[in-house]
């Protein structure tokens, strides 16, 4: 009782000094609820917890973004343990239930061992035919004990017709392997659908990220339409060169689309993107892309404008990725910028 207190009262402090306004989920997340866009109405759900990437930095500010920018409703929910953020604890993201009022899930987890009760929103949810987003880690974000109700959605399922499980069955392709050698050589995105509305307003070179390229299968399985490949960079700046020889020849996709036929008969529309760290946020060009995928998993695309204010909330600045360098001991609000 009362870490809740504590919590809420953290909250409510922060309303005067954060750009969006918000609430508690009870001690698990936060509700930034849109200010004014063509997203009004309109209810996302983000839900982080992995060790690496620190995705509980980057998709609460996404979810500003999304909030005050274009007036998204977004909902943030994160690994925890004892009332404090903790992406190290891979069995408890509290909050799901919300998932069965989203109109858009954005998934960032990582071998998340989830107990059935926390798997069961995600997974309805899934086959409900509501549209997914996942991102960089999604690939795998499942690692489920063998006696869960839902282990065929873990990343290695062997399940006849499941293979590969929720990563490559919903998302398009599950963890195969780096790509680009993880922490020294970055990636530049390069645009194939030049015409698709995910990609307006966003040219060659626009996306960059200090995160590596996955190694994806080609071709995409299903009706995945690649959006973005990613060049492979020599180092770690925006300004390297792309490597030479076979790791760009040819490229992997780094941004596709697809769709999802569940259990229930229904199809959802899904947008993948292997890139996503809180870093790769820096990037101008990768937020919109990111936006767009929102607007276009919504049915808003005749609301993508190439010049819509992705800007930056606050004095965002990302902590770098790695194991065991997630801000310890911060409730849900402390990500948020002021």
């Amino acid at each position: 009782m009362m870490r809740g207190i504590s919590l809420v009262v953290s909250v409510m402090a922060l309303v005067s000094l954060a750009a969006t306004p918000i609430v508690a989920v009870e001690t698990s997340g936060l509700v930034l609820e849109g200010k004014s866009g063509p997203g009004l109405g309109k209810h996302i759900v983000l839900v982080t917890g992995d060790e690496e990437y620190r995705s509980e930095e980057g998709m609460t500010q996404l979810a500003q973004i999304l909030s005050e920018r274009h007036g998204f409703k977004c909902t943030v929910l994160y690994a925890m343990d004892d009332g404090k953020v903790n992406p190290a604890r891979n069995n408890n993201i509290p909050g799901l239930e919300i998932l069965d009022k989203a109109d858009l899930l954005i998934l960032f987890t990582r071998w998340r061992d989830l107990p059935d009760d926390q798997m069961k929103p995600i997974i309805a949810y899934v086959e409900s035919g509501k549209p997914v987003i996942g991102l960089r880690t999604a690939t795998h974000a499942f690692k489920l004990n063998s006696k869960s109700e839902f282990a065929k959605y873990t990343y290695n399922s062997k399940v006849k017709g499941f293979d590969g499980g929720l990563g490559r069955q919903v998302l398009g392709e599950t963890w195969v392997n780096h790509h680009g050698v993880h922490g020294k050589q970055a990636t530049r995105g390069i645009i194939v659908a030049k015409h698709h509305p995910i990609n307006t307003g966003i040219k060659d070179g626009d996306i960059f990220g200090p995160s590596d390229v996955y190694t994806v299968a080609i071709p995409l399985p299903g009706d995945s339409k690649p959006l973005v490949l990613g060049e492979v960079l020599e180092g770690m700046s925006a300004t390297d060169k792309p490597l030479e020889g076979p790791k760009n020849n040819p490229m992997m996709p780094v941004a596709w689309v697809k769709t999802y036929r569940g259990e229930s008969g229904k199809t959802c529309q899904v947008f993948t993107s292997t890139m996503g760290t809180s870093e790769d946020l820096l990037s101008s060009g990768f937020r919109r892309l990111l936006v767009n995928a929102c607007y276009w998993a919504t049915g808003l695309e005749d609301k993508i404008f190439a010049q819509s204010n992705v800007d930056l909330i606050g004095d965002y600045k990302p902590s770098p990725f790695g194991f065991d360098k997630f801000q310890k001991g911060k409730v849900p609000a402390d990500f948020l910028s002021k």
